[in-house]
């Protein structure tokens, strides 16, 4: 026999730590007693189920999140975990889904607006004039150069150089630091978003976790629903009016059946933790934005 193949049979000793082994699995570290060189079908199997994730708790868990809002996060706070994907995998999941079909979407994500013509001029403290290039986008932020440089010559010096590539150069310098950045800006949101619960819940008693579990949930919907309205074939335009309602009403009955509470009160809260969340994701882009002048 060479190592190349194992014995098929449960083996008495666990390959992985030594310890004495009875049964399928070793008590001591987890490991699979029944132990051979894995095909290629294996190979593959594995892979979808520990990374692609298209088990059977994939499928409890879309169905509790699609359909019941909140429902998962109330399942997980009352101890019923191991039917359902882990919330953290469950957000990755669908936000890298989400990500990945907006980069290859051909959306335009970001427009400089035209081109200012050569013979535009501005006027500098000193009172000359210098011929205006670049975009729109040039005038509007030019005030940065003198912010950044009064506050950081070397930071003054970036945003010039970014300023002054062409307007091609600079749309995809903005479009690369988005699809780097964003979603990292926005997975860091989360446990905004729980603070922001936490404030609006104070007085219930909830812990911090919960509060970030259930924004692992409801924000994991989300990119949910946004890839399926990002995908949506011409011919079922006729669903993105329901889906888009469903969108918006998810995540106020969501709170409703996790937090409990008059309808009333928790609408108020709905519109506070959405105008607050919206507020957080614009500043999250505009800092990964900022990463393409420096960068």
């Amino acid at each position: 026999m060479t190592p190349d193949t194992l014995p098929q049979h449960a083996t008495s000793v666990c390959k992985n730590c030594s310890a004495a082994t009875s049964g399928h699995y070793c008590h001591e570290c987890g490991q699979a007693t029944q132990l051979h060189v894995p095909s290629a079908r294996e190979f593959l199997h594995e892979f979808i189920a520990h990374y692609v994730a298209l088990e059977g708790a994939l499928w409890k868990s879309l169905g509790g999140l699609i359909f019941k809002p909140g429902f998962l996060t109330c399942e997980y706070i009352e101890g019923r975990r191991t039917r359902y994907l882990q919330p953290l995998r469950l957000y990755l999941t669908f936000s890298i889904i989400f990500f990945a079909l907006f980069k290859f979407s051909g959306m335009e994500v970001i427009n400089l607006g035209e081109e200012i013509p050569p013979s535009a001029v501005v006027v500098s403290d000193d009172r000359k004039q210098a011929p205006a290039s670049g975009t729109e986008f040039n005038r509007a932020v030019a005030p940065l150069v003198t912010g950044a440089g009064s506050f950081n010559a070397t930071l003054g010096q970036k945003v010039q150089h970014f300023l002054d590539l062409p307007r091609r150069d600079q749309e995809v310098a903005l479009k690369g630091a988005f699809f780097s950045y964003t979603p990292y800006a926005v997975f860091a949101l989360m446990p905004v978003f729980a603070f922001y619960l936490r404030i609006l819940y104070v007085r219930t008693g909830r812990r911090y976790g919960e509060h970030f579990l259930f924004a692992l949930h409801t924000n994991a919907f989300a990119f949910l629903m946004f890839s399926v309205l990002l995908t949506l074939p011409p011919m079922l335009d006729f669903l993105e009016m329901p889906l888009s309602l469903w969108l918006l009403l998810y995540l106020p009955l969501a709170m409703h059946r996790v937090y409990g509470g008059a309808r009333l009160a928790t609408g108020l809260r709905w519109i506070v933790l959405s105008l607050l969340h919206v507020l957080s994701l614009i500043l999250a882009v505009m800092v990964a934005m900022g990463a393409a002048l420096v960068g």
